[in-house]
């Protein structure tokens, strides 16, 4: 709505998910020209992605490529090679995020999974244990509504940084950080350079 506002053009192109060959829609975009690609693909896709957008000779085009997180996760993020390298995507956890807390998960993540960093998932999996260790403490072991009642409001330092659970909506509210992929230190990784904070679910705060 905000590019089309400003007077831009926005065109949808949606790919069946049983199917992800993305030679066609990408052919597409090329014939488009446009000034960007914003993508969202599920996770464990985006490799295939990606390579076919370099076969396809749309990393030379012009055209900047833009995404969600999932799109350069950050378990699969070191298989893609250099053809990841310079995509900008936007997500709320980053395994490269400088933090205490996030290095310490991170090094807890990979003892327990050698060869493997953490993603979205996993933080995800790790705070919504921390929420219920959390909400069950205050009703001493209390499940069902006392629970939920109980994690409504609950704020915390996460690995992927300040989280809370909004007491009216029960959604979480959390940064969003626009990353880079860079090579570091002889890895591909994440790397945040701009923060939006305490994001909410934008289609609730609209209301």
């Amino acid at each position: 709505e905000a590019f089309k506002a400003g007077g831009g053009q926005v065109e949808n192109i949606r790919v069946p998910l049983q199917n992800p060959d993305f030679s066609p829609f990408l052919q597409r975009v090329a014939d488009a020209k446009p000034e960007a690609l914003l993508v969202f693909v599920p996770s464990g896709v985006g490799a295939q992605f990606m390579k076919q957008f370099v076969e396809r000779g749309l990393d030379k085009s012009g055209i900047k490529l833009i995404g969600t997180g999932d799109l350069t996760d950050d378990d699969i993020l070191n298989g893609m090679g250099d053809i990841a390298l310079g995509v900008i995507t936007a997500q709320h956890y980053s395994a490269s995020h400088d933090s205490p807390e996030n290095k310490a998960f991170v090094e807890g993540f990979k003892k327990a999974n050698p060869g493997l960093r953490p993603n979205f998932m996993a933080v995800g999996g790790y705070d919504g244990m921390h929420a219920l260790y959390e909400g069950l403490k205050k009703t001493k072991g209390e499940g069902g509504e006392a629970l939920v009642t109980a994690m409504k409001g609950l704020s915390w330092t996460s690995p992927r940084g300040p989280i809370s659970i909004d007491p009216e909506t029960r959604d979480i509210i959390q940064n969003v950080y626009i990353r880079k992929v860079e090579r570091v230190n002889g890895e591909l990784w994440n790397q945040e350079f701009e923060t939006i904070p305490n994001v909410k679910d934008p289609t609730k705060a609209k209301k």
